[in-house]
């Protein structure tokens, strides 16, 4: 049975990319392989400075992928700083990592060009991903397009430790699924919440009906057909409406005669139909008190126990653990 393995970042709040481009393709692996799934709060501390937010982040980010349909009997989830064996995990691999190989990340260059700060935590951000994936023997990483380099910036820091060391690591393989690889946001970029173009999840109804309304369109008149194929509004419903009606939206743009108001409600329609059952899924784990905090103590006690045998592997064969 493979393991599977991926995070998420307790930033802010999780929004539709996250869970169509993360969490759902997640919740459907959970089904397939050995899953540990982990809230990667070292990760967030280059953006979130705040104490209190990042806690509450962590909090929601569990509730929120529970209430999605991860199960705790099936998968393993955790808070990354739980696990602190990764930071030492990451120190062993940034020895042997080039600086080269970091220079190229795109992921570093296009948050640097968004104004986000240069800094090591943001530089280095590859290699504690490397440490998170390495530390617990993953065999496929459910990842986005974006993160694709990231995994194979982590193969080739595991390739450089075995080949200075012997086979120490296991070499991971991306899972990218490529009809959600890219979920565009309210202005056409991938929906980011550093690009502030998020729709989040379980909004109230009035809310994410004015959100929605918001979508960025052109000013093709209604009575003009409109290419279905360019168009936000279908990118986004075809994640969630029905077939049938998908094939009726992408027929009434050809057609002309409807206006892209009208289409952004069938799209608001079709994502509270889509969240509603989650929606009272998570009332009923926030009923049940302590619940959240119960699954993570769980959680970090099974990736503890794994990641401890990595971790003294690693440590003998680099020289760090006294052998007698």
């Amino acid at each position: 049975m493979p393991r599977i393995l991926t995070g998420i970042q307790p930033s802010g709040t999780l929004h539709i990319g996250n869970y169509l481009g993360a969490m759902r393709p997640a919740i459907d692996l959970q089904e397939r392989g050995d899953a540990f799934y982990f809230i990667a709060d070292y990760h967030a501390l280059t953006t979130v400075r705040d104490a209190k937010a990042l806690r509450e982040h962590v909090l929601r980010v569990a509730l929120d992928f529970l209430a999605c349909g991860l199960d705790p009997a099936k998968a393993c989830l955790f808070v990354q700083s739980d696990v602190p064996a990764v930071t030492e995990l990451s120190w062993i691999l940034s020895t042997v990592t080039p600086m080269s190989l970091l220079e190229k990340c795109h992921s570093y260059k296009d948050k640097i060009a968004h104004g986000i700060a240069a800094d090591h935590g943001l530089f280095a951000y590859p290699v504690l991903m490397a440490a998170d994936i390495l530390l617990y023997d993953s065999d496929l990483v459910p990842v986005g397009r974006d993160q694709k380099q990231h995994v194979e910036v982590t193969r080739d820091i595991a390739i450089k430790i075995n080949q200075q060391y012997g086979e120490v690591l296991k070499l991971p393989q991306p899972v990218i699924r490529e009809e959600v690889a890219t979920v565009p946001g309210l202005d056409g970029q991938k929906m980011s919440k550093s690009y502030k173009n998020t729709i989040d999840l379980f909004l109230e109804e009035n809310v994410l009906l004015k959100i929605v309304k918001g979508l960025k369109t052109d000013s093709t008149p209604v009575e003009a057909p409109k290419d279905p194929d360019q168009s936000n509004i279908v990118a986004l419903y075809r994640h969630f409406a029905p077939v049938e009606d998908l094939a009726r939206m992408e027929n009434d743009f050809r057609q002309g005669g409807t206006g892209y108001g009208e289409f952004k409600n069938r799209l608001f329609e079709a994502i509270r139909d889509h969240f509603r059952p989650f929606a009272e899924r998570r009332a009923a784990i926030l009923a049940e008190k302590n619940y959240v905090e119960k699954v993570l103590h769980e959680g970090r006690d099974r990736a503890s126990a794994v990641a401890s045998v990595t971790l003294r592997r690693v440590r003998e064969a680099v020289g760090l653990e006294r052998l007698v």
